[in-house]
């Protein structure tokens, strides 16, 4: 099950600090990341679509999810993954920093702390300009109770992503722009 995704929570000291998390590479960004499953096939660059698919947990907040797709294998029927073009900021900045260091078939786990430039803009409360967005109203409002409550402190999400496919231009129907 996802269990095994989810860092161990027990005996973290909620909302005073960030969290440690000694088993991930921090980046100069405040990204961290642990490889769960090296890729094997193409790596994105800017102006590529990526497919990836993903789930995501408050986990400044008890760990709860906000979108606990399974990260299933490829069947042919990939409605439901989520495709951006690299390097266009649809998504947040700390997943395309960890998406770029990916390639097809990998599987990491990203921590991603609340800051400016990292994480969820405050100014885009909808998920409108960068997602991604829980496929549910019950995971964006999880999410959103978490990134806009004023008396939480620790608003660190955690996302496990998976990269199914990297489409350059003119691959699999993609069109850059």
């Amino acid at each position: 099950g996802d269990k095994a995704f989810q860092p161990g929570l027990a005996g973290k000291d909620y909302g005073k600090s960030e969290m440690s998390y000694d088993d991930f590479t921090k980046r100069p960004s405040g990204m961290a990341f642990k490889e769960a499953k090296p890729g094997n096939g193409k790596s994105p660059v800017a102006g590529d679509r990526v497919v990836v698919d993903w789930s995501g947990y408050t986990i400044g907040y008890f760990g709860r999810p906000f979108e606990t797709k399974k990260l299933v294998e490829l069947d042919g029927k990939d409605k439901a993954y989520l495709r951006f073009e690299l390097g266009k900021g649809a998504v947040l900045p700390a997943l395309e920093e960890a998406v770029a260091g990916m390639s097809e078939g990998g599987v990491w786990q990203v921590v991603v702390p609340y800051r400016p430039g990292l994480s969820y803009p405050d100014d885009d409360k909808d998920h409108e300009r960068v997602g991604p967005v829980p496929s549910t109203f019950s995971g964006q409002r999880a999410l959103n109770f978490v990134l806009y409550n004023k008396d939480l402190i620790d608003k660190t999400l955690l996302f496990n992503v998976k990269v199914i496919r990297v489409d350059r231009p003119g691959e699999n129907g993609w069109k850059k722009g």
